[in-house]
């Protein structure tokens, strides 16, 4: 195995641990063995376990803004209706049993590291996202729609663990069209 094939199972391997088990819950042995690697390739990759997170959620972040870019025509009359649609599917393919980045804003609030600051990152992002969207579709009140659909895709992701993703995406995609409707 070449040294970025291991690094990317190390990643794959920590990703899916982190999201089923809470970071919290899940040690750099057990990382170390479902990935086949020696402790010291975890080490030659990453400095310590905090390193690891950081470098999941970042690669977690990327696939999901790629993800949202992939689905959403910026021209399309409503890119909102679509950014909101794109998240619901990431929602049922790739975070079906809740959000990793409030899990990290959860497991590592106050303790002053890049973890934190990572996805508190990602979450400004989501809302300058939906203010941007708005300026291209020349909207006066940007901040209040962005504010609407950001508050609309955290609830989403919060229910789809309570309702399942299905319901959740039919009741998220009717909200946001009614806040489209009523900002237009």
């Amino acid at each position: 195995m070449s040294r970025s094939v291991k690094k990317e199972a190390l990643l794959e391997v920590a990703e899916r641990l982190f999201y089923e088990h809470g970071f919290r819950g899940v040690g750099l042995k057990q990382i170390i063995n479902e990935a086949n690697v020696a402790t010291m390739t975890l080490y030659n990759h990453f400095g310590s376990k905090d390193n690891l997170v950081e470098e999941v959620l970042k690669q977690r972040e990327a696939r999901y803004w790629s993800y949202l870019d992939s689905y959403v025509e910026m021209d399309s009359d409503s890119p909102f209706i679509l950014a909101v649609e794109a998240h619901c599917r990431w929602l049922k393919e790739q975070s079906y049993q809740g959000d990793m980045f409030l899990r990290a804003i959860e497991d590592y609030a106050g303790t002053d590291n890049e973890i934190e600051s990572i996805a508190r990152g990602h979450k400004a992002r989501l809302l300058q996202y939906f203010q941007r969207l708005a300026k291209k579709k020349g909207k006066d009140n940007k901040r209040e729609i962005a504010y609407q659909l950001t508050l609309l895709l955290e609830g989403t992701t919060s229910m789809t663990t309570l309702i399942g993703a299905e319901k959740a995406t039919e009741h998220s995609i009717a909200m946001a069209r009614t806040i489209v409707r009523h900002t237009s």
